[in-house]
């Protein structure tokens, strides 16, 4: 007799049709042609009162899934139809390109053209907020000359294993994969890294390391755009670039030489993102732009790549840092940690928009 209070019914061609018009509708900078131009396997059925809508997507978003629900829900009580909205989204992400990596689909690194703008404190908060978003994340510290990694990830002091010794087991902190430089040498070895040494070491940190199969691998480039940070990034194959950058001339001027650098080398700049755009007061709720305003908006639009994000100058991304902590756990509902997730599916959006052959439309390519 209970079996039956679980039993999925077809919808009427009415309500069929009012969900898939409610999702075409719901657009925004993650869904630019609306939810059903990317999505896939849909399946709309009734249990019980409720109108139960299941879908796939190309890239995870999340954190707007309770929008979602709530626009199909409005769009359904518009029409007189009272049946409540179940969302029941999969998430299925795909290499963009073809690479020789195993368990890695796809490679991202986080450049900057110089020191000091955030990268690496952008890069493992990227790499949270993608595995809050739904992905399977690692994250590779390619700093050679000052690894931050083990430090904000809490991580400091520990070693890799080897299983067969030819292959290195990710150190795993919270389900993100995390390799670094600074897990194989202790901070004065890696200061005196050079050259071939350091790029010998990276590429066995890439090639060798257990990755286990992750949506996205994050590697946290050195500073700067010097002979190691060309020779790195043209070791990686099937790689997509971000650039970090703040709103400060000097600063900009260095990204300008990010740019060209992946430019000469023809790696892909997915976008940019502008970290310390502007500080809120936590008293009197002042916003002001302290490093300057517009810089990386006005830099993304000269150039023309997307600008991913901006970031505030805030300082519970330090505090947590220095913790070895995760915003994202620690304080999932504090305003930085939604940035950042909204910065993630951001993203990996534009990766699926602008570089799968799947996308319905790669609007940069």
């Amino acid at each position: 007799m209970f079996a039956n209070l679980f039993k999925f019914n077809k919808v009427s061609g009415q309500q069929e049709k009012l969900v898939q018009q409610a999702l075409t509708q719901y657009q925004n900078e993650l869904f630019p042609a609306g939810v059903l131009a990317v999505a896939s396997n849909l399946n709309i059925t009734k249990k019980k009162a409720n109108i139960v809508i299941t879908f796939t997507l190309p890239f995870p978003c999340q954190s707007e899934y309770q929008a979602i629900t709530e626009h199909v829900q409005q769009a359904l009580a518009a029409a007189n139809e009272q049946s409540l909205v179940e969302l029941q989204i999969n998430t299925k992400i795909s290499p963009v390109f073809m690479h020789s990596y195993d368990g890695i689909k796809n490679i991202i690194v986080i450049s900057s053209g110089k020191g000091g703008v955030g990268k690496s404190t952008t890069s493992v908060n990227l790499a949270y907020a993608l595995q809050a978003q739904g992905a399977s994340v690692g994250i590779l510290d390619a700093d050679v000359y000052g690894p931050s990694l083990p430090k904000m990830l809490g991580l400091e002091g520990l070693h890799p294993r080897s299983p067969d010794g030819m292959h290195l087991e990710p150190i795993i902190k919270n389900g993100i994969a995390a390799m670094s430089t600074g897990f194989l040498a202790d901070g004065q070895e890696a200061k005196i890294w050079r050259g071939a040494t350091a790029s010998s070491a990276f590429e066995q940190m890439l090639k060798d390391t257990l990755w286990g199969g992750v949506d996205y691998l994050l590697i946290d480039m050195p500073p700067g755009t010097g002979d190691i940070q060309l020779t790195l990034a043209q070791k990686i194959e099937a790689v997509i670039s971000v650039i970090v950058t703040t709103p400060q001339d000097i600063a900009l001027i260095d990204a300008i030489k990010g740019i060209s650098m992946f430019q000469k080398v023809n790696i892909p700049i997915l976008g940019l993102i502008e970290n310390m755009s502007y500080h809120i007061c936590p008293k009197c709720q002042n916003k002001s732009n302290i490093f300057g305003d517009h810089g990386g908006e006005e830099l993304a639009q000269a150039k023309a790549i997307p600008l991913l994000g901006q970031l505030p100058l805030d300082i519970k991304v330090r505090e947590y840092a220095d913790k070895g902590q995760s915003i994202q756990e620690q304080n999932p509902h504090a305003e930085i940690a939604q940035l950042y997730r909204s910065l993630a599916s951001k993203l990996a959006a534009e990766l699926y928009y602008q570089k799968d052959s799947r996308s319905p439309f790669n609007q940069y390519s």
